[in-house]
């Protein structure tokens, strides 16, 4: 086998492989072999079919399976004679095989640019101390007992206000017609939380204890299905019940039922959770600067792949929020051009902070060990509740795991430069409305 290579940019590398008849003589032959030992054809025993006639039966196949054999070979082998990692999809020109003749072909793919790297070593940046306000403390607890709260009648008949719990019936009709899928029995609703369409809510808001009551409510122009977008409704609501929270003591018992001996250790727990928690966002600010800095240092080239990668990922992010909401990325109105045009910037931000970091993985000579990719999936796995092998097979199909490989080798590299920086400890700034009292 023998090839050139062509430098169409900085980030993208063309090569031409010429690979000699005898080898793919050889590649059709082990290929024609394997079926010999596979495939069962009436008239013949297994394994003992001739092998022109192998070759007649299935020749598509197993030429086409033997060239992608050959380029799978020689991909591995020249990727690792020039010292590159493919950063985006390889793409293949070439022919079909054919015997006693050379197989010309060319692959061509994006890779990292080369970085000329600042000295990181002994930058100096400030990091904030981790503190923990009792305030903080408090609020915490006050979530504690919230969540272990009894729900009790209140007295009178109401009608229900913020935090309060109502229990209801309802159900949205349109010209006198019930709507489906927009109904529900015995529903708690937690009022003054969001929960719920802000109409609803004042809608509820009017029914007394044992009373039906009906009212419009309109969906916002966003909402999440697009047949009630923007459409008026008439809402019935029948309310069952009113309760509110009895809070429980806060002694020994409750804390006992959180595994710990008293309060003060309870206490003593949310505070070290608060420190560690903090920490870690203090570091990460710091780290953060310090990458900005490096940054302004140096320009390099961005490989489209990695920018994509990061628009599509930015892109769900933004769904995903949105239908947390009730809405629906459509809802917004806009064209996938629009919608990329908008995330592209940030997008490039961080493949170009990604491409600075895997450059400085590489002096620094990281890796990141197949156990740890795997750690990461499993808990990826553990979170979302899916099996991990078909996950981690999901990754290694749609070609995620080199991306998620590459965040890990950065945020590696991230530390190795934080590392070997001077950090200088300082006081928490006040935010805004702390200053502002």
């Amino acid at each position: 086998m023998e090839y050139t290579v062509e430098d169409v940019s900085p980030v993208k590398k063309k090569i031409q492989i010429t690979v000699d008849p005898k080898e793919v003589e050889a590649a059709i032959l082990a290929t024609v072999s394997l079926y010999r030992t596979s495939v069962q054809l009436d008239g013949f025993r297994k394994g003992k079919v001739p092998s022109s006639v192998i070759e007649s039966r299935f020749h598509d196949k197993i030429y086409q399976e033997a060239k992608q054999d050959l380029i799978n070979v020689h991909i591995n082998e020249v990727v690792q004679k020039l010292k590159v990692t493919p950063v985006s999809s390889i793409d293949f020109d070439g022919k079909e095989l054919v015997r006693n003749e050379p197989f010309v072909y060319s692959i061509s793919f994006e890779v990292l640019p080369e970085i000329e790297l600042p000295a990181y070593e002994g930058m100096e940046v400030e990091e904030e101390k981790a503190v923990v306000k009792d305030a903080e403390v408090e609020e915490v607890i006050g979530r504690i007992l919230k969540d272990r709260a009894q729900l009790v009648p209140v007295d009178g008949n109401g009608p229900a206000v913020d935090g309060q719990i109502v229990e209801l019936d309802f159900a949205a009709y349109e010209n006198g017609q019930p709507l489906e899928g927009i109904s529900a029995q015995n529903f708690q609703l937690s009022l003054g939380e969001h929960q719920a369409l802000e109409a609803f809510e004042e809608l509820v808001k009017t029914v007394p204890y044992g009373e039906e009551r009906e009212g419009e409510v309109t969906f916002p122009a966003d909402f999440i299905a697009p047949d009630l977008a923007g459409k008026t409704v008439t809402m019935k609501v029948k309310v069952h019940a009113i309760k509110e929270r009895k809070l429980p003591e806060l002694d020994a018992a409750l804390a006992k039922t959180m595994g710990y001996d008293d309060v003060e250790k309870l206490r003593a727990a949310i505070v070290e959770s608060y420190m560690s928690s903090r920490k870690s966002l203090n570091r990460g600010a710091a780290q953060k600067t310090l990458l900005d800095r490096l940054l302004k240092m140096v320009e390099f080239p961005l490989p489209d792949a990695i920018v994509d990668t990061h628009v599509r990922s930015l892109l769900a992010d933004r769904k995903s929020r949105l239908e947390r909401q009730g809405k629906s990325l459509e809802s917004l109105g806009k064209s996938a051009d629009e919608l990329r045009a908008e995330v592209l910037p940030e997008a490039e931000n961080i493949a170009r902070a990604q491409t600075f970091l895997l450059a400085v993985a590489r002096k620094e000579e990281l890796d990141v060990p197949e156990q740890e990719v795997d750690m990461q999936l499993f808990q990826l796995a553990h979170r979302s509740g899916e099996d991990f092998k078909q996950l981690k097979d999901a990754y290694v199909r749609t070609g995620m795991i080199f991306t998620l490989k590459d965040r890990l080798l950065a945020d590696k590299a991230m530390e190795a430069i934080y590392a070997k920086a001077r950090i200088v400890e300082v006081e928490p700034k006040e935010s805004a409305e702390e200053a502002s009292k």
